[in-house]
C-alpha cells in the first residue's frame, strides 16, 4: 500500500486479513519490519517506512515473501517499487483526517489489472 502517514494503510490491511480468515488484529510492523498472520492463506505484512535501503529488505528475504505461498502486503511500497514482482497489485490511499479517502487499485501487469482500468 502507498499513502501518507494517517491515510489508513494499516486499516486497509486489517480488512484484507480479516477477509482472508485471520482472527488476530493486524498491527503495523514499523519496528519489527515483518508481521506474519495465519488465515486461509499465510499473510506477510512488511513495513518499509524505516528501511534505509533496498538491500536491507533483500537481506530479509523479500523475494521469498513475494514468490511464496501466501499474500504479501507492503506498507510504503513506493520505497521499493523496483523490487515489486510483475504480479503485484498496488493500492494507493489518499486523504487525511476527516477527509474522504480515495483508494486506487492497480495491477503492475496488464493481465491482472482490475476490469475497470482496462
Amino acid at each position: 500500500t502507498i499513502g501518507e502517514l494517517g491515510t489508513g494503510k494499516t486499516c486497509f490491511l486489517q480488512g484484507l486479513v480479516r477477509g482472508l480468515g485471520v482472527t488476530e488484529t493486524a498491527t503495523s510492523p514499523t519496528f519489527v519490519l515483518i508481521n506474519q498472520y495465519r488465515g486461509r492463506l499465510p499473510v506477510y505484512h512488511l513495513d518499509a517506512y524505516r528501511t534505509e535501503s533496498l538491500t536491507e529488505l533483500l537481506d530479509l528475504g523479500l523475494e521469498e515473501f513475494f514468490y511464496g505461498d501466501g499474500v504479501t502486503v507492503v506498507e510504503w511500497a513506493d520505497k521499493l517499487l523496483p523490487l515489486l514482482p510483475a504480479h503485484a497489485i498496488v493500492v494507493t490511499i489518499s486523504g487525511l483526517g476527516g477527509e474522504p479517502r480515495e483508494i486506487l487499485i492497480e495491477g503492475l501487469a496488464e493481465d491482472i489489472a482490475p476490469p475497470s482500468s482496462r
